[in-house]
């Protein structure tokens, strides 16, 4: 596995965004994402409008300055008038990515079924079309590098929404890291817990291998991409992962450890049947631990319809949710000392694609990177099946 730091892999820069003369009768400004748009916006096109497509990225995209969401691919009719009463009316709808193509748009973000991931962006890419998708790129490294091959022979920016990278307790654990309050680093242990015993149904949960559904791959390539993005390449990986409510089809409570080339262990949970839920992450180092509970606020935030805004607070949680740092002492019992915990900022994701796109600079996410924790992933779901360690070749 390459590793994805290496200056000798790091993705070529792609060239800049002209933004385009929008593809309508009288070339008027399309004004949707609230009637912001104006000449000078980049015009995005989204393709799907469920979960990840009308919670995350729409939102985001609309609150980023210099894009304006323009054209939504839903065939849902609901779907399709949810987004106008939440984006306006002037939001154009198609019934298939093809039609996206000769639009007059300037960046595809795919938030489609994770199995339409690699067809999709294979078309906006040999279109010409800058393209973000949310995770996981692909179903298989191989099949993300070959994205990233297409991106780099064309020239296009192609990134993956790792929205998690953004979550106020991995920024805060960033500055911990970066300020040496743990000393080595020894050991880190994160969790993604819900108690939800009865299976929801739908391609998420689904047994069959071509919907890559499960948590592995749902929850898993949020875990896997920040420990690598925190504690580098991974050398080895061993894994459990079990279907255990009634009526399951896919893995809804796995296990991943992962030995590093630093020589971090990383201990990785995710689960949909933890009736006690865990920490969301312990870090253990030589000088002192980090122990936080809690989830990111951002994702409640957005699902009950708030929106980032420019001077308004966003992403912060009170001081009685903040993490503790110290050694020899439980947290549940007062030991350590509380830590300010980082606002939450999601919308750093789109603000950094949008300088990308107009300066020709990296993406925040790469196509690498995702390879990367494909190969993790990979690793981990053949080590559940045969119950075996599995070597990463760097």
């Amino acid at each position: 596995m390459k590793d994805p730091k290496d200056p000798m892999n790091a993705t070529p820069p792609v060239s800049p965004v002209t933004p385009k003369t929008p593809a309508t009768a009288s070339n008027a400004p399309h004004t949707g994402s609230a009637g912001k748009a104006s000449r000078a916006d980049l015009r995005v096109g989204l393709v799907g409008y469920g979960l990840a497509g009308s919670v995350f990225h729409a939102p985001l995209i609309a609150a980023t300055d210099g894009l304006v969401l323009d054209t939504i691919v839903t065939s849902n009719p609901d779907r399709q008038a949810q987004a106008r009463a939440e984006h306006g009316d002037a939001l154009r709808s198609a019934g298939s990515p093809d039609e996206l193509y000769d639009a007059g748009l300037d960046l595809i973000v795919i938030a489609s079924p994770n199995k339409t991931h690699v067809e999709i962006a294979t078309g906006a890419l040999t279109a010409g079309l800058p393209v973000v998708v949310d995770k996981p790129l692909a179903g298989t490294a191989a099949e993300a590098r070959e994205l990233a091959a297409l991106a780099e022979e064309r020239g296009l920016l192609l990134s993956v929404f790792q929205n998690r990278r953004w979550d106020n307790d991995f920024l805060t654990l960033q500055r911990l890291l970066a300020d040496g309050e743990l000393g080595e680093v020894q050991r880190f242990e994160s969790r993604f817990e819900r108690w939800r015993p009865h299976p929801k149904g739908g391609w998420r949960e689904s047994g069959d291998p071509a919907e890559i559904g499960g948590l592995l791959y749902d929850l898993g390539s949020h875990v896997v991409d920040q420990a690598l993005v925190l504690f580098g390449p991974a050398l080895r990986v061993y894994a459990e992962a079990d279907v255990r409510r009634p009526g399951a089809q896919a893995d809804d409570d796995t296990f991943i450890a992962i030995t590093h080339a630093s020589g971090v262990r990383s201990h990785l949970y995710v689960s949909a049947t933890a009736a006690q839920l865990g920490p969301r992450m312990r870090v253990l180092g030589s000088s002192a631990g980090y122990v936080k509970y809690g989830l990111d606020p951002q994702e409640a935030a957005l699902r009950e319809g708030r929106r980032p805004a420019a001077g308004e607070p966003w992403g912060e949680e009170p001081e009685s949710l903040w993490g503790r740092i110290g050694c020899g002492d439980s947290p549940l019992t007062g030991g350590g000392c509380p830590v300010r915990t980082a606002p939450g900022d999601y919308p750093a994701y789109y603000a950094a694609i949008n300088k990308a796109l107009r300066e020709g600079g990296e993406p925040p996410v790469t196509a690498h990177e995702a390879a990367a924790a494909l190969d993790v992933l990979e690793a981990a779901r053949r080590s559940a099946r045969e119950g075996v360690t599995v070597e990463i070749a760097l």
